[in-house]
């Protein structure tokens, strides 16, 4: 399994916990080889727009890699790399989902949430034919 590193977050905690199950865990900071293990995980730590431009070079073969039935998991910033764009920064995300990953920032102020979910994504609805949209939960403080 290889853990794409994009330059941010805590990498060797996500791998400890993934080798702990078992599994062989590399960490990749070339897109190009990203895609050469048995899984990829595009971990949940950072910027969009960062992310997205440290995977400008591998773009393609990425996306032909997950198209093509490369196991993926997005964890939160990955998940939104898989959408085309994100209004958590500029910058082309992977494309494997039609549409934008949306935080909020497109609605009305008295219609956004008032925290972001850091944990995964609550509703998803399709905007239009084959584009779809997510959008993370409010959550409420304890």
């Amino acid at each position: 399994m290889t853990i794409f590193d994009y330059g941010a977050g805590n990498l060797h905690s996500l791998a400890k916990a993934l080798e702990s199950s078992g599994v062989d865990v590399r960490i990749e900071t070339d897109p190009l080889r990203a895609v050469e293990g048995d899984a990829l995980v595009l971990p949940g730590v950072g910027a969009f727009g960062m992310a997205a431009d440290r995977l400008s070079e591998g773009r393609d073969a990425m996306r032909r890699a997950i198209a093509g039935g490369l196991p993926t998991i997005g964890i939160c910033l990955g998940m939104q790399l898989l959408f085309d764009a994100s209004d958590e920064g500029l910058g082309a995300g992977l494309g494997v989902i039609a549409g934008l990953s949306s935080v909020g920032r497109s609605l009305k102020e008295k219609d956004r949430p008032r925290a972001v979910c850091g944990l995964g994504t609550r509703t998803h609805r399709r905007q239009r034919a084959g584009h779809h949209v997510v959008r993370f939960a409010n959550m409420r403080s304890r």
